[in-house]
């Protein structure tokens, strides 16, 4: 439950949150548009992929870590969220993606979240500003996710983060719609298009 709804959220709010230039992880938690991107993502692909736990409701749960997330006084920063995105979404993002996958449950949002990884990784925000990915693959990360804007399959090529998903065509084919949508309309675009409806 936290891994997929707290880490993952985390996972959520950094990249956009960066992408935006916000960086404190408040800041991007209060952003309407990547409020909204969360908070879809969370109700309608996180939470329907965890096996019920007795006495846990988890739309309280996620009350919860949204208030924790919005809150100043915690002081957490995006570029700490950005933190090391090839060892943390293998654990928090891409085993409810397989999950999702398995049961052929769409995700959007899901594949929007690795797009938005990916756009970070490409090293420039929303803005133009440079970003810096602190990752101990940094170098293969920022090479691949710049190859990504005109080949976005070529992020996905690293079969030792993504392993069986990168032979996947249905992520492959959704997460190529988040990522030319991201370059196509901005960040911001990007997920005011999915809140309101979806990409295409």
């Amino acid at each position: 439950m936290k891994l997929r709804i707290l880490n993952g959220g985390h996972a959520a709010i950094a990249y956009a949150g960066a992408l935006l230039g916000h960086h404190f992880a408040h800041d991007a938690a209060r952003d309407p548009l990547i409020r909204g991107y969360l908070e879809k993502l969370e109700r309608e692909e996180i939470i329907p992929t965890l096996a019920p736990i007795s006495g846990i409701e988890f739309p309280a749960y996620l009350a919860t870590v949204l208030e924790r997330f919005a809150n100043p006084e915690i002081g957490d920063t995006v570029p700490r969220l950005c933190l090391d995105g090839s060892n943390r979404q293998p654990k928090f993002i891409l085993p409810t993606l397989a999950d999702r996958l398995e049961a052929g449950r769409s995700i959007d949002g899901l594949a929007l979240e690795v797009a938005l990884w990916c756009r970070y990784c490409a090293g420039k925000g929303a803005d133009g500003e440079p970003l810096t990915v602190d990752d101990e693959n940094a170098e293969r990360l920022t090479e691949n996710a710049r190859r990504a804007e005109h080949d976005p399959t070529a992020f996905l090529s690293m079969t030792d983060i993504f392993g069986p998903l990168a032979d996947n065509a249905t992520f492959a084919a959704a997460f190529t719609r988040a990522v030319n949508a991201l370059y196509r309309d901005g960040t911001a675009g990007t997920l005011e298009t999915y809140v309101n409806g979806g990409l295409s």
